[in-house]
């Protein structure tokens, strides 16, 4: 399915005009591929698909929801989350309450791996978890905490290498369980996180495009992987400036692996290793 700059133009605007909507400064490239999917999806050409977004609120919301990107997994990008346990959670051990932010947390895997590290930390107590969406569909899975196991059943390699093994000191091995904090049940095809840690983070549903801060809190940790890069410049720097505002002085700041920050904004981080530090 071909989508021409006009087809393109043509279905920004519609969105923009009929809702709260704005992806007029996502990545084209990104955009342009997801409204082509969409449009062989549901067998439309842009006009039809149009007509039914201005004239259908419940499609609108559909069509926004399958454009968005949600994909992550449990402990994605395991030397990230090997840096996070050994050289960017523990500044914040003394910490009497810390509070984190994921923002753009779709289903939440990542939400549960931070939880996970900060409990085999013994920082998990005093933690104060918040995940933002756009899309309230991944939300609900979220809050649940239940997967398909089949699905994830290779992100257990993660969990051995993030938590059971030291990549600092190969002779460690922490024989830790995986019932510690989920329940795998192979023949309904489900990995279930424990309820202590469904129990624990606050999820809400937030555009990062065009709201400001709706959890009312600073933040000590920042976590917003993979979702910049669906963005352009001028719009990465508006959410890094969102975020810079809202950490706390020497807050750190997480991205995908192959997302940075780029000019001026750069000058207000100082990154050490996977993470970004506000001066």
């Amino acid at each position: 399915m071909v989508v021409t700059d006009q087809d393109y133009q043509i279905f920004i605007y519609a969105i923009k005009s009929s809702s709260n909507y704005d992806f007029t400064e996502y990545s084209e490239k990104s955009l342009r591929r997801r409204l082509a999917k969409v449009m062989q999806d549901h067998n439309l050409n842009i006009s039809s698909l149009v007509n039914k977004v201005k004239s259908d609120k419940k499609f609108l919301e559909q069509i926004v929801k399958e454009i968005t990107v949600n994909t992550t997994e449990l402990f994605r990008d395991p030397q990230v989350w090997q840096n996070l346990r050994y050289n960017i959670l523990p500044r914040f051990k003394n910490n009497s309450v810390i509070n984190v932010w994921h923002a753009g947390c779709s289903t939440g895997q990542e939400v549960y791996s931070l939880m996970i590290l900060l409990n085999e930390l013994e920082m998990f107590e005093k933690t104060k978890m918040y995940a933002t969406d756009l899309n309230t569909d991944v939300l609900e899975n979220a809050n649940k905490g239940e997967y398909k196991y089949r699905f994830n059943i290779g992100y257990l390699d993660n969990f051995d290498k993030v938590i059971k093994e030291n990549p600092y000191n190969y002779d460690e091995y922490y024989d830790i369980p995986y019932d510690k904090y989920f329940t795998i049940d192979k023949s309904r095809d489900i990995i279930k996180m424990n309820d202590f840690l469904t129990q624990k983070p606050v999820f809400k549903k937030q555009d990062l495009v065009k709201d400001e801060n709706t959890l009312y809190v600073k933040f000590d940790l920042i976590l917003c992987r993979n979702v910049i890069i669906y963005f352009n410049y001028n719009l990465q720097n508006r959410v890094f400036d969102l975020f810079h505002r809202n950490l706390y002085e020497g807050g750190g700041l997480i991205l995908g692996m192959h997302e940075t920050i780029l000019g001026n904004y750069s000058l207000k981080y100082k990154k050490r290793g996977h993470a970004y530090f506000k001066v």
